[in-house]
């Protein structure tokens, strides 16, 4: 919905049409309010006419969209963490309908989800004659991305560009229009200062060298027939990239989901155990970080036993304060994985602040998508308790918007 306001002395008998749908050059759309008076307007000095109307473009659609940056390296989860996130509001994801199959969007009643890929500037081609990454700034198109995601938290549909996968080329636009939730995952959604500004809450996957090169042999080796060989040199060539452009971004996310080698192993390097922390910055706006008994205590908490059956390692849970960038943070680390994921809600009665609406709902959740990568570690259990903490954040910001009263300025 928008609201427009027009003040003009002794006007008080108007009339109001709204124009058909207009696109701009960047993609998305607008409308024109027209507002003309039935009596004693002064002459236009730009016309020389009477009963000039005053034309307003403003935004038209759901102004209250939030927007959540999800940043991450390519192959590190962000897909699986979307799946659990638009879980948590209902309501299957799937592309557009009707559109390109090759859509890198995903749609639920609450949530849009867009790859920032589709902000490509450059297609496979065009990176191989210039000799960038799709990791390089150079090969994407920051100011269409902020101009495009500031008209969608504003209520305004764009017509987004398309990456194809598939083919490595930029395919025609589609239609987006702005949803109560939209996400922007990939590369670079905290890179461009006027992105990052736009966010309401936002979110790094963190995934350490030796974890990542674990994972890459394990799919690449075993799934895609590639050698040792090649994905080491895959690596090392986007490791520059990586260090320069995409890791950076992590100090300005509001939560952080670092995965590591267990401790609980000694000189493990198969990265099928994992250590995973839960870094949640203090201090943000409608978020509240998740702590293990005492907040803001250093707990130690070993839970196998009779009600947590552990095989070898086992598991251990830690919550300590600390900081991160020169930021006062929460850290809540998990290491090793469940057997039993219903034996879960017996860790999850001692967390506290995990924002659900029922007793065992982070329990209900993890067992709905026990099919899920990451499901019987703390990967799996802390995307799902970031994406409670999402939808209570939507909630507390529509809710503190619907309170606070529309003020109009005068013209």
């Amino acid at each position: 919905m928008a609201i427009c306001a027009v003040y003009k002395p002794q006007s008080l008998h108007s009339t109001c049409s709204i124009s058909a749908p207009s696109k701009t050059h960047l993609g998305f759309h607008q409308k024109q309010v027209v507002f003309y008076t039935t009596s004693g307007w002064k002459t236009s000095k730009r016309s020389g006419s009477t009963n000039s109307p005053y034309v307003i473009t403003c935004s038209v659609g759901n102004s209250q969209t939030v927007v959540i940056g999800l940043a991450a390296d390519s192959g590190c989860g962000k897909s699986t963490f979307m799946r659990r996130l638009t879980n948590v509001f209902g309501g299957a994801a799937e592309p557009p309908k009707g559109g390109n199959p090759d859509s890198n969007t995903l749609i639920s009643d609450t949530t849009t989800v867009i790859c920032l890929d589709d902000y490509h500037s450059l297609d496979r081609t065009g990176r191989k004659e210039k000799g960038v990454t799709a990791l390089d700034p150079r090969a994407n198109n920051f100011d269409l991305m902020y101009e495009q995601v500031k008209a969608l938290k504003d209520g305004i549909a764009v017509d987004k560009p398309i990456y194809n996968h598939v083919t490595g080329l930029l395919d025609p636009p589609e239609l987006i229009k702005p949803p109560k939730i939209l996400v922007i995952e990939g590369l670079h959604p905290m890179y461009d200062a006027r992105v990052r500004d736009l966010l309401d809450f936002s979110i790094y996957l963190d995934i350490s060298n030796e974890v990542k090169f674990a994972w890459k042999i394990q799919r690449d080796m075993a799934e895609r027939g590639h050698s040792l060989e090649s994905i080491k040199a895959s690596i090392e060539a986007r490791k520059p990239d990586f260090d320069a452009y995409i890791d950076p971004q992590k100090q300005y996310a509001d939560a952080v989901i670092e995965v590591l080698p267990t401790k609980l192993i000694p000189d493990d390097n198969e990265g099928k155990i994992l250590r995973v922390k839960l870094i949640m910055k203090e201090g943000v706006e409608f978020f509240s970080p998740v702590y293990l008994f005492d907040e803001g205590s250093s707990i130690s908490w070993i839970p196998c036993g009779r009600k947590l059956t552990c095989s070898y390692p086992g598991i251990k849970f830690s919550y300590i304060p600390d900081s991160y960038f020169g930021h006062e943070v929460s850290v809540l680390e998990m290491d090793g994985q469940f057997d039993r994921l219903d034996e879960l809600i017996y860790v999850e009665s001692h967390l506290s602040n995990i924002s659900t609406k029922f007793y065992g709902e982070v329990t209900q959740q993890m067992l709905k998508l026990s099919d899920f990568p990451g499901s019987n570690n703390g990967t799996g259990l802390f995307q799902t308790i970031v994406g409670l903490k999402i939808r209570d954040i939507y909630e507390q910001i529509i809710s503190s918007k619907t309170k606070t009263p529309v003020e109009a300025t005068k013209a």
